[in-house]
């Protein structure tokens, strides 16, 4: 467990769910206070927990990001977790589909990471989770990994503007998880395929070396880690937790 989160405050978007539950959980239990945000308030209030808080927000929208950020207080670690995934041939994305998958995985971190860092008080962590899908190309998912490319762009540069600064950004790149965003993958494949869904889920674990789904409690050790005084001098880096090369 990761030393000095006791009086650490972490916002963490995308919290009412999956790895950003997961997230909070694991935050909380290390002993920070704990703020998670997202759009579906009803969500946010199944992980309240004692250390852990919601505030409604939309990341997309640059005036709720400056509240959401008002609401939860100085952020000493800010993990920009928010995101969405679709998926269809780049023939049949419309510009209304793209527009979608950059503005909540690409345009939502630029806006959390502005906001986190403007207010962050001397030192502080600055974390995405990405994709390995934003370490190399997928079939079928042009605009996801278009935005999720754009985040580790968008930390590697961040990295660099504060590394004379106790202030260190990096992605985590996970491969497909063992969550409800997979699901709906899952039944998304079997809808347009017909497969049976061992079969549908399988084509997934396949895309792993380890062949096998990931579980988001690998992504939250990995955030932990980061925080902890032994990852001081890792910067600016996209972290993949895919079993493998990408």
């Amino acid at each position: 467990m990761p030393e000095g989160l006791e009086g650490r405050r972490v916002l963490i978007t995308g919290g009412g769910s999956g790895v950003g539950a997961d997230l909070a959980r694991g935050f909380a239990a290390a002993g920070a206070e704990v703020v998670i945000a997202g759009r579906r308030l009803s969500a946010l209030e199944t992980i309240v927990a004692p250390g852990v808080r919601a505030v409604q927000a939309d990341v997309t929208d640059e005036a709720s990001v400056a509240a959401m950020f008002a609401a939860a207080g100085p952020c000493d670690i800010v993990i920009a977790n928010a995101g969405a995934a679709d998926s269809a041939p780049l023939g049949r994305v419309s510009l209304a589909d793209w527009n979608a998958m950059i503005a909540v995985n690409l345009t939502g971190t630029f806006l959390t990471f502005r906001d986190g860092l403007r207010q962050m008080p001397g030192s502080g962590r600055l974390i995405a989770v990405a994709s390995v899908a934003g370490l190399r190309g997928y079939p079928y998912i042009a605009a996801y990994a278009a935005a999720k490319h754009g985040v580790v762009g968008l930390v590697r540069a961040v990295g660099e503007e504060v590394a004379r600064r106790d202030i260190t950004v990096n992605a985590i790149c996970p491969g497909y998880l063992d969550t409800e965003m997979t699901d709906r993958t899952v039944a998304n494949i079997m809808q347009k395929t017909g497969k049976p869904e061992a079969e549908a889920r399988g084509v997934l674990e396949a895309a792993s070396p380890q062949r096998r789904l990931f579980q988001p409690y690998e992504v939250t050790s990995m955030a932990l880690w980061l925080c902890s005084d032994a990852a001081r001098g890792v910067n600016g880096q996209a972290m993949a937790i895919a079993g493998g090369a990408p």
